[in-house]
């Protein structure tokens, strides 16, 4: 469910009806994290190489992430 991007074996996730603050999840067999939109900072969990290399397609598409977001949860959308 909420899969937006998918590197190696890294997933970043946008959940729907999801709580605050804006964030995606990026998980994977081995590790898994939060991670806030607007700052692109791990909130809670730890990022492989595999998670790095997803964090790092997040920098150069956060527009494509805050749309995700603003579909999934109408009720806190972001700018």
């Amino acid at each position: 469910m909420g899969k937006l991007y998918q590197i190696g074996n890294a997933i970043l996730r946008v959940y729907a009806n999801d709580h605050l603050p804006p964030h995606f999840h990026i998980v994977s067999p081995d590790d898994q994290a939060i991670v806030e939109i607007e700052t692109l900072n791990v909130l809670r969990g730890t990022l492989g190489s595999n998670g790095q290399a997803a964090l790092r397609w997040a920098s150069e598409n956060i527009a494509t992430i805050k749309a995700e977001w603003n579909r999934v949860n109408q009720r806190f959308p972001i700018a």
